[in-house]
């Protein structure tokens, strides 16, 4: 995917300028800097979906523009994940998450391919650069339920390994949310888990708030019928509570529909500040503490 042969690109070439073409303005810089918690610099650099691409160090330079100095970048199969080691080796400011991803597995799987690509992520996995296993989890909307077995199957592979190796977990569930936390209390959840891109309600926030499990918004809770989240966003633990873009996807108002980046962590983070009724730096802060702890120190 990465310059359509998985090699990291040496981006000397000038950096497109935001607010130009597809991807959007730089917000005002965050007076506290925070990181983004999830991230996909593989996807955004890909100019078939995005043209021009953002290459690694154009969304690394920006970000850093607005106070978002830290990124987590997250794998999805073998090829990402072998990227986002690349670049985490390269960039002090960007840490790795390795993993197959659920919608991964059951084609892995009915190829025969699974225990394969399952072996190179663990093998990855052990790099002091890989501080997470993920995204890994359960999602429903994409694969029906002849691959759930194997998307389940995949889950606790993952759960093990994350806590083998003492790395914290990224979870992905999309329309999953009972049989996720399921999994994990059958399995018994590492001491650091991440609900990535939190798509449940209150519910599913009491469930994380009553186990420690951190909820990273993204640019979802600022969609207008979206009130589930803002309700369990108010509700979270400050100790719980991340921000995330998912790049290139789920851009936050007023941005949605278009490519998402790094850079737009800040108008995210507004929002959430807004819900919660606090100011915008001390949400920072807090949001900068509970991500060092969710990933440890960069």
């Amino acid at each position: 995917m990465i310059c359509h042969d998985g090699a990291v690109p040496d981006v000397d070439a000038p950096r497109p300028a935001p607010g130009s073409g597809s991807w959007p303005s730089l917000p005002e810089p965050l007076a506290v800097p925070v990181p983004d918690s999830h991230c996909h610099l593989d996807i955004a650099y890909d100019a078939d979906k995005h043209g021009p691409g953002l290459s690694v160090d154009e969304a690394l330079w920006h970000a850093e523009a607005v106070g978002v100095t830290r990124i987590v970048q997250v794998g999805y199969d073998v090829e990402s994940s072998r990227f986002g080691l690349e670049v985490a080796r390269r960039h002090a400011q960007v840490i790795a998450a390795v993993a197959l991803h659920p919608n991964e597995a059951p084609r892995l799987e009915a190829r025969g391919l699974f225990e394969k690509g399952f072996a190179e992520i663990c093998e990855m996995a052990s790099d002091e650069r890989v501080r997470a296993i993920g995204e890994t989890g359960l999602d429903y909307f994409r694969t029906g339920p002849e691959g759930r077995e194997a998307q389940e199957e995949s889950f606790r592979r993952h759960i093990a390994l994350a806590k083998r190796l003492d790395k914290t977990l990224v979870i992905h569930d999309r329309d999953a949310h009972d049989d996720v936390v399921r999994v994990l209390l059958e399995e018994g959840a590492p001491p650091r888990v991440v609900f990535h891109c939190f798509s449940g309600g209150v519910s599913l926030g009491a469930s994380c708030a009553e186990h420690g499990w951190f909820m990273s918004f993204a640019g979802t809770v600022t969609f207008k019928a979206n009130e589930h989240l803002r309700e369990a966003l108010a509700a979270a633990p400050a100790d719980l509570v991340l921000v995330e873009t998912d790049a290139p996807f789920l851009a936050p108002l007023p941005h949605r529909g278009r490519p998402n980046a790094s850079y737009l962590v800040p108008v995210t983070l507004r929002a959430m500040a807004e819900v919660r009724g606090v100011a915008e730096a001390d949400l920072a802060r807090t949001v900068a503490k509970n991500t060092e702890r969710a990933f440890g120190a960069w």
